[in-house]
């Protein structure tokens, strides 16, 4: 097996093979622009790609150090491991966390799953999440009939109302209508208390996506107002919804409900396979959860619960690593009490 850096001039031939939109091309790209270090590697095998990795690497403020993040990506064998500690070395990087695209029956143990046995035999540590350990997925081979019946009665009586009502769903995937995302974001952002990305984060992803074909910005209108947008990716054959906002007036003739149908019917039309919702709560979600809605108006379309093998740490420096981690540990701990505080005033 030959291993190396991707050429710009393979890139279509390095997203044909890449599994998920945070390993395409033009997402590191995107990552880029942001100021982040990004490495491509092929693994090619009788002159053919055969697999890829995309890491990306980020500076610790004041530090000449970095911690390396390799999401999405395929299931770990040797040779990706391998060149996961050579960039690991190279960036002088604590470590780089690994969350594999790589699904696991909900009822498995860890022990019993092969993947996770295998990356515990290297110098890894079960880490902090950054990406949801579950989602749901929706399978689009079926008939609008079919996926109209996986629909739970709410969830059917709700689209409808909304059709009924005279909400509208255009694309509009140009400069306007993410400036109409980052309207209703802030909004969003406001009302529940969460963090988003910043607008530039934002303005730089669509400009890196735009002409890919990946991105889509979907807007649900009602009298004139924009009431929710979505972003939406398409990605070999699989929709994905990592997007949304919505605003607090018109609540009752539930746009979102509408908007995710025609999103469905949409990535239909676009010949996609299947419908990756982007995360959710567990099999058994806490209803005190601040996700709870999110996760019942997903599970509302039929799609099933599907769970990932998790994230994990492949560290390089274990004593910096432990500061490191309790310093993260402390941080995201005052984030949570700044949000309570953001969320009552």
């Amino acid at each position: 097996m030959l291993i190396r850096e991707i050429l710009p001039q393979e890139k279509e031939l390095f997203n044909q093979v890449a599994n998920h939109p945070l390993q395409s091309y033009e997402w590191g790209e995107f990552r880029k622009k942001t100021g982040v270090q990004v490495e491509r590697l092929g693994f090619f095998v009788g002159g053919k790609i055969n697999s890829t990795m995309q890491v990306t690497f980020h500076k610790i403020p004041f530090l000449n150090r970095f911690v390396g993040y390799f999401p999405k990506g395929f299931t770990p064998d040797g040779d990706q491991m391998a060149a996961l500690q050579q960039l690991a070395k190279k960036y002088n990087a604590i470590y780089i966390k690994m969350e594999p695209n790589v699904k696991k029956p909900i009822e498995q143990s860890s022990e019993e799953n092969p993947n996770i046995q295998f990356l515990k035999k290297f110098q890894v540590e079960e880490g902090r999440p950054l990406f949801t350990k579950y989602t749901f997925e929706l399978d689009l081979s079926s008939s609008e009939e079919e996926l109209i019946e996986k629909q739970n009665s709410k969830t059917r009586y709700n689209v409808k109302l909304a059709s009924k009502k005279g909400v509208r769903i255009v694309e509009d995937s140009t400069q306007r209508g993410l400036e109409d995302y980052l309207k209703i974001l802030e909004e969003t952002t406001k009302r529940q208390g969460f963090y988003a990305h910043t607008p530039d984060y934002f303005r730089k992803l669509w400009e890196s996506l735009k002409d890919s074909g990946m991105m889509h910005i979907f807007k649900a209108v009602y009298e004139n107002n924009v009431l929710v947008v979505w972003i939406v990716f398409i990605f070999n054959d699989v929709l994905y919804y990592p997007y949304g906002a919505s605003s607090s007036i018109n609540r009752e003739v539930m746009a979102s409900n509408l908007m995710m149908w025609e999103v469905i019917r949409f990535g239909k039309t676009k010949g996609c396979k299947s419908f990756d919702m982007w995360g959710s709560l567990g099999p058994d979600p806490d209803p005190k959860s601040p996700w709870n809605g999110f996760h019942r108006f997903k599970k509302g379309y039929g799609g099933e619960l599907v769970e990932f093998i998790g994230s994990y740490d492949l560290v390089n420096d274990y004593p910096v690593y432990k500061l490191y981690t309790l310093a993260e540990n402390l941080r995201w701990k005052f984030l949570r009490i700044k949000k309570q505080i953001l969320k009552f005033n």
